[in-house]
């Protein structure tokens, strides 16, 4: 059971990762992230996921540095955005964002989305920056099984992580179980679908037996599903609410209950439709 904010899932390389985070799309760059970064930390949150796309890497970086915690105990994560892509210029941007966050490695980097004819070469940079130490694990985001095992039959490094849409609408259980399968960790972006789900009936009921509100009710699932979950809150009450989910447990059947609402139904676009 994942019982402290602190709790980590071991990745297949051997890094731990936390369970939980922040995630920090669509937070303005400047002071708004700065505050919900630093909040978030000095509430116990170690985890902080950012992408170059977002364009707020340097408010995260500031935060990080004003945050008095060491780095070391720190997870960052950032995104090689789609107009990136390819060998040469993944490793640019990567640059780019190390230099905008003021750090000397990322503890992981992903592949924003499965470009076409450029994912590949895309992962080939990554893997560089594996090897060179980097970077201390690599992954990707939005892709789907067939993107997968078009990635895993001509790689050297397997992906440790496959960050996707995911909560109760989109519960992804044929992903989910082949990302088990292969050892990729799943990570839920988007877990309480953009606040489309804070008045279903189920999860209210659900939250009112444990004395607890339907996003924690949801984040809670997603841990007890094996999935890390990074919420975004620019509001520090939000922020601490969000993460007071290590101090009870939802039981199998109500574990089965949430996984009943799902609809195949996503918040975001399928990866395979994106318009890149």
């Amino acid at each position: 059971m994942v019982s402290s904010i602190l709790d980590c899932t071991t990745l297949h390389n051997g890094v731990k990762m936390p369970w939980f985070g922040m995630g920090v799309y669509k937070v303005e760059e400047g002071k708004t992230v700065i505050d919900a970064v630093k909040a978030a930390v000095n509430h116990g949150y170690r985890s902080i996921d950012t992408a170059s796309f977002y364009k707020n890497e340097e408010g995260v970086g500031q935060a990080i540095k004003e945050s008095g915690v060491p780095r070391e105990e720190l997870f960052l994560t950032t995104k090689v955005w789609n107009t990136d892509q390819g060998y040469e210029t993944t490793l640019q941007s990567f640059d780019a964002s190390i230099n905008k966050l003021g750090l000397d490695y990322l503890d992981l980097y992903l592949i924003h989305w499965p470009v076409k004819e450029k994912y590949k070469e895309t992962w080939k940079a990554l893997e560089t920056l594996y090897k060179e130490g980097r970077v201390r694990a690599i992954g990707v985001s939005n892709f789907h099984i067939h993107h997968l095992e078009d990635l895993l039959a001509d790689s050297q490094v397997k992906p440790m992580v496959n960050q996707v849409e995911y909560h109760p609408r989109l519960t992804q259980m044929e992903l989910h179980s082949y990302c088990k399968k292969n050892k990729i960790q799943l990570e839920a972006w988007s877990p309480l679908m953009r606040g489309q789900l804070l008045d279903n009936k189920t999860l209210k009921e659900i939250g009112g037996k444990y004395n607890k509100t339907v996003s924690q009710v949801i984040l809670r699932w997603d841990l007890q599903n094996g999935v890390v979950t990074i919420p975004k809150s620019i509001h520090e009450k939000r922020i601490v609410e969000n993460a007071s989910i290590f101090d009870f447990e939802l039981s199998s059947e109500d574990m089965s209950r949430i996984d009943a609402l799902n609809e195949n139904r996503r918040a975001g676009t399928n990866p395979d439709s994106y318009d890149l």
